[in-house]
Formats: C-alpha cells, structure tokens, sequence
C-alpha cells in the first residue's frame, strides 16, 4: 500500500493565514481593555459621578421644540442617576448645560390628497460638562432622527409629533450618557475630589 503524497496535502487558504494572523495581533492588547463602569481614573466609582450632574433646563426655541426640551431633561435625569428626580440627595460635581433644536421633513407626499404621509424629525443637542467653578469636562453634539405618520386627522398628527419627539429625546439622552460616561470614566481626580471613594473591596 503506498503511503500518501506529501505534496498533496491542501495549502492552507489565505483566509486562514490571515485570520490566523489576526488573531495573534490581538493578543497583546487583550489585557488592556477596561469595562466602562467602575471605578474611574479618580477612583470613585463612574456611577457616583454619573449622580453627581447637576442637569440645567435645556435651551430650546419656543413652541413645539419646549416638548424636546423639557423631555430631553428628564430623560438626561433618569439615564444619569436612575431615579429620575432632579433633586436627587448627595454633593453635586458637575454641571450639564444643554441645547437643543429639531426640524421637520416630509420625504413622502401622498400623490391623491398631495399631502404628506410620513415626516422625518432631526433633533440635534449640544452638551458641555463643566465642573461647578467652570472647568469643561466634556463638549459635544448628539443627533437623533426618528419619523412617523401624518394623517388628514390633525390631532392624530399633533400627537404623533410630540411622541417622535419624546422618542428622539430618549435617543439623544442614552448618546450623550454614553459619552459623558467614556469622559469621566478618564478624567482626573480634581473634579470628583468633593464625591467619597468608594471603599476598596
């Protein structure tokens, strides 16, 4: 019986080598990923500083766009500290000041009643974190787009706005968390030097 050809084994494929050599690039870099919630660079814990943001009324334009503004508060409250109260006990470090704005497309007109069936809602916020004697921690802007129906019915139309815009207002929040998050999670120890530690375990 004779023995196999060497020369026929299969070539590895250069898929292979290539994921192969991925997989070994990314070894040393293995150990150096923290999770985002924690302890931060000034040793308190990220969620204490989170509850520590003092959220100022946010700037609007009158009219429509004060529904963005006062639900876009409420929703930055619930997502910082998760009660949702904006007089929550405890030292405050920080200070959010946000604006915002929205406008309104319609992308899509019915072609019987030539009028619009769906509307498109941009809202964009820009957020600058401070310290309370003014040092900015954090700046930048946040956009949302949500749509939603218009009908001949012009209540179900009004309604139908102002939910986009409590739908858009949640969406900006959660972003802006995230951010200011990643922000504290390396910021120095001066601005939480007010908030306690939290006890090494």
């Amino acid at each position: 019986m004779s023995s196999p050809d060497p020369r026929a084994r299969r070539a590895p494929t250069r898929r292979a080598v290539l994921s192969g050599l991925a997989c070994l690039a990314a070894l040393p870099l293995a150990g150096c990923l923290t999770p985002l919630y924690g302890t931060a660079a000034s040793n308190v814990a990220l969620e204490q500083q989170l509850r520590a943001i003092v959220v100022e009324p946010v700037a609007v334009a009158a009219g429509e766009e004060e529904v963005l503004g006062h639900y876009l508060r409420q929703e930055l409250v619930f997502a910082l500290d998760g009660t949702g109260s904006a007089t929550t006990a405890g030292p405050k470090a920080y200070r959010l000041s946000v604006r915002a704005n929205a406008t309104v497309s319609t992308p899509i007109v019915d072609s019987v009643t030539l009028r619009a069936s769906v509307a498109s809602l941009t809202s964009s916020a820009t957020y600058t974190l401070a310290t309370m004697d003014g040092s900015v921690v954090d700046a930048g802007t946040v956009t949302g787009v949500v749509t939603y129906e218009r009908t001949v019915q012009r209540f179900a139309s009004v309604r139908a706005g102002r939910d986009a815009r409590i739908r858009v207002a949640k969406r900006l929040a959660e972003e802006m968390r995230t951010r200011i998050a990643i922000a504290l999670r390396t910021a120095p120890a001066t601005a939480a030097a007010s908030l306690s530690p939290r006890p090494a375990s």
